[in-house]
Parts: structure tokens; C-alpha cells; sequence
């Protein structure tokens, strides 16, 4: 088998970069799309769906639609992850999925926004609903064959870890360019009124993804670099035979409390700066993209570091320096004694080092768990490992959803909800590090050396 060139690396990273744009997109821009504040509101926001806890009294529209989406998606995760690893194809395993959901992916991301009604409808909340389940069932055709391409692509635990932070590059710049939508549409907003320039801003960034989507499925031999047997069984069989890896149990329990105080905080962020800072929406812009720039200052010593003291003590350091950055937030605004614009990027300071850790460790960790299995075992089952991993936290991302949308609605004037949901992310964040403790990082390892 051929070792991965860097050249051929970083093909396979922009593959990424194209679909942490699409997921950047719905992450941060569809709540804010569908439940804007006073701020949206006021600069033209057309209210698409009904506002406030329609639905049985408790959750909002925009809260059930996506909660059901993660749900659906962490149950099709396990599905897509055995037929990719029983696939038998003469492109290989993963490229062939690759293939057949770039397009889907990139159409569904944009679809999503473009309700069909001009006015609050429940026929636009009908219309939310069947584009995001179809956006949920093509990112997980493309990213769990994808993800599952990390151990099989790198051969040793160093090459492991350098592919993961390749794409661990990308995912977050990927996210960032999600995260400059705002700049965009408002350049466009005076010719084409709001909702258009949105619409349009979305539209350049799915064509964008789609070509970087593309790049790893056509650019990469699978084959050149992986010789795995498609394995026997069903999706069912082989998620059971994962789950019973103890410390990979560990990981993902504290992934799941870290994806949902990490999905509160992401939806939460441009309601923060516009509702508790009183800043610009364009501000948060400026927050994501300067908290990126500084965190990949990180990756090169975090890159070194792990290999010198492992995964395990960095990613530990990353849940607490969370933890008080999601506490910090929950000050926002008048109740510091700090101009509005230094508080945001006080945040950034605070951010940026986890930020970065979480980006590029728990990808490797996981790799690492996968290949020590498969030399217990003798089973390669790389894409149920990552499809286990996302089967569970989507499971926690939609309870994240449901309780943000909900608590969001809280002293809606004066965004008291906001500062209830950073403090419920700080006690997920927290909550996560203590069960990350028990994973048994010199085990794994020892399996791997042999």
C-alpha cells in the first residue's frame, strides 16, 4: 500500500472544508434564519414559520424540525456506516458514497432557506422539515464513508494524527467562511432587500463546498492506499460489537456532553453578540473569524505536545478552559465592567486553544480506538466506529436544539434565555471532562504497539 503524500492529504482535507461550509451554514444561520431576534426582525427578517412553543406548549417549530433531523441522522449514521463498510465496489469502500452525495448535500443546504411562502405559513414549516431530513441523510452519505478514510488512509499513529489536523485545518476555516455569511449579505442587502441577499450569500457558498466536496472523490485512489475486506453482518451486529469497546463507551459519553454544549453555544453565538453585546450581527463575524485565526497559532505545538504526553491530558485542559468560556458568556453585556466589543474578544482568548484541541484530538483518539480493535478483533470496522461516534452525540445534539430553542424564548426582550443557555453549556462542557477522565488512553495505545 502507498503512504498518503502531503499533497494527497490536503486533497483529502478540502473535502472537508466543503462540507464544514454546508454544516456551518445550517449550524449557524438556520435558527437565526427561522427564529430571528429583535435585531433580524428590525432589519427586515421575514417570519417564515410560527414563532414561540407552538408545539404542545413546550418546544418551538424551528426546535422540533431539528431536534427530529439530528434524530434521524444519528439513526441513518449506523446504516450508512455498514453498507460503507460492506461495500465491495472497484472504486473502493468510501469513494463511490463520496461521489453519490456531494450534489444532494450542497442542493438540500440551500433548499433548506428557501421557504415558499413569503409569510409566516405552516406550509413553510412543512417545506423545513422535508429538506432537512434530506440535508441530514446527505451529509451523513458523505462524511461518516469520509471519516472513516482517517485510519484506513494513515497507517501509523503519526500519520493518523497529521491527517487529523489537516482536516481539522479545514473544518475550521470551512466553519469560519460559514461564519462570514453576514459580511456577505449585507453587501447584497440594499439591492436585493434581506432575505434575498441571505438566500443568494448561501447559493455562492454551496457552489463553493460542492467543488470542494468533489476534489477527495475524484482525486483520490482509495484503493492505493487501503487494502481492508468489506466486513460481514449487519449495521445492527456491527454497532453492537462497537459499542462493546469500553473506552470507546468512555470517549463518546463525554462527546456527547461536549456536542451539546458545543451545538447551544454555536447556535447562541450571534444571538449573544446581538442580544446580550447589543453589537452588529457582523460582529460575530468578526469574533468566529479572529477566534479561527488565533487558535490555528495551536495547532502545530498541540500537534507536537500530544504526541509527548498523549491525547488524553490536552483534551482534559480543553473541556475546562471551555467550560469557563461558556461561563464567561453568560456576563455578557452590562452586568461586566468591560466595553461590549473587549468582552467578545476576551471570548476568543479564552476559546481559541480548545477550540483548536477539540478540532484536531478526538478524530485521532477515535482512529486510535478503531485500529486497536481491529487488532483485537480482526475485524475492520472503521466506518461504525465514526458512525457510532456521530450516531451518539446527533442523539445529544437534538436535545441540545430542543433546549436551546426553548430556553432561548426566555425573557425574549432583554435575552435572559441566552445567559441560561451558557450556563447549561458550562455544566455539559464540565460534565464531559469528568467522564473523559476514565478513558484509558495507555491501554489503547499499549494494543496498538503490540
Amino acid at each position: 500500500m502507498k503512504k498518503l503524500s502531503m499533497g494527497k492529504m490536503w486533497l483529502f482535507a478540502i473535502g472537508q472544508f466543503g462540507w464544514a461550509m454546508l454544516s456551518g451554514l445550517i449550524s449557524n444561520w438556520l435558527v437565526y434564519f427561522y427564529q430571528p431576534d429583535q435585531a433580524a426582525k428590525q432589519a427586515g427578517q421575514t417570519i417564515f414559520i410560527p414563532q414561540g412553543l407552538v408545539i404542545l406548549g413546550v418546544i418551538t417549530v424551528i426546535g422540533s424540525i431539528t431536534a427530529v433531523g439530528r434524530i434521524f441522522d444519528a439513526f441513518t449514521d449506523p446504516w450508512i456506516a455498514s453498507l460503507s463498510d460492506r461495500c465491495k465496489s472497484k472504486n473502493g469502500r468510501r469513494i463511490p458514497f463520496l461521489r453519490g452525495a456531494a450534489i444532494p448535500l450542497a442542493a438540500s443546504t440551500v433548499l433548506v432557506f428557501f421557504a415558499p411562502v413569503n409569510s409566516t405559513s405552516w406550509l413553510n414549516a412543512a417545506w423545513l422539515f422535508v429538506f432537512v431530513m434530506i440535508y441530514y441523510f446527505a451529509i451523513t452519505a458523505y462524511c461518516t464513508p469520509y471519516t472513516a478514510l482517517i485510519p484506513e488512509l494513515g497507517h501509523t499513529q503519526e500519520e493518523r494524527l497529521n491527517i487529523s489536523t489537516s482536516i481539522s485545518l479545514t473544518f475550521i476555516i470551512g466553519t469560519a467562511v460559514a461564519y462570514a455569511a453576514p459580511v456577505v449579505w449585507g453587501i447584497l442587502e440594499a439591492p436585493l432587500g434581506r432575505v434575498t441577499a441571505m438566500r443568494t450569500t448561501f447559493i455562492v457558498f454551496a457552489v463553493i463546498a460542492l467543488v470542494c466536496l468533489l476534489i477527495p472523490a475524484y482525486f483520490i485512489n482509495e484503493k492505493d492506499y487501503v487494502k481492508a475486506a468489506p466486513v460481514e453482518g449487519t449495521a445492527i451486529s456491527s454497532l453492537v460489537k462497537t459499542f462493546k469497546n469500553k473506552n470507546f463507551r468512555i470517549f463518546v459519553g463525554s462527546d456527547i456532553l461536549y456536542f451539546i454544549a458545543l451545538t447551544m453555544f454555536q447556535t447562541g453565538l450571534p444571538f449573544f453578540v446581538t442580544s446580550l453585546l447589543h453589537l452588529e450581527e457582523t460582529m460575530s463575524t468578526l469574533y468566529f473569524v479572529a477566534m479561527t485565526a488565533l487558535s490555528l497559532v495551536f495547532y502545530l505545538p498541540i500537534n507536537m505536545i500530544s504526541k509527548k504526553i498523549g491525547k488524553k491530558k490536552l483534551v482534559l485542559l480543553a473541556f475546562c478552559m471551555f467550560a469557563l468560556a461558556y461561563l464567561f458568556t453568560a456576563f455578557f453585556g452590562n452586568s461586566l465592567p468591560i466595553e461590549p466589543t473587549v468582552q467578545g474578544f476576551i471570548l476568543v482568548a479564552i476559546a481559541a486553544l480548545p477550540m483548536a484541541i477539540f478540532g484536531i484530538l478526538p478524530q485521532a483518539i477515535v482512529a486510535d480506538i478503531s485500529q486497536s480493535d481491529a487488532i483485537v478483533t480482526g475485524e475492520n470496522r472503521e466506518g461504525m466506529f465514526y458512525a457510532a461516534r456521530t450516531f451518539a452525540f446527533k442523539l445529544g445534539q437534538s436535545l441540545s436544539m430542543l433546549i436551546f430553542t426553548a430556553v432561548a424564548t426566555i425573557g425574549s426582550s432583554n435575552g435572559s434565555g441566552y445567559r441560561v443557555v451558557a450556563i447549561i453549556a458550562c455544566a455539559f462542557c464540565a460534565l464531559g471532562g469528568i467522564v473523559l477522565f476514565f478513558y484509558n488512553e495507555k491501554e489503547v495505545n499499549a494494543k496498538i504497539q503490540g
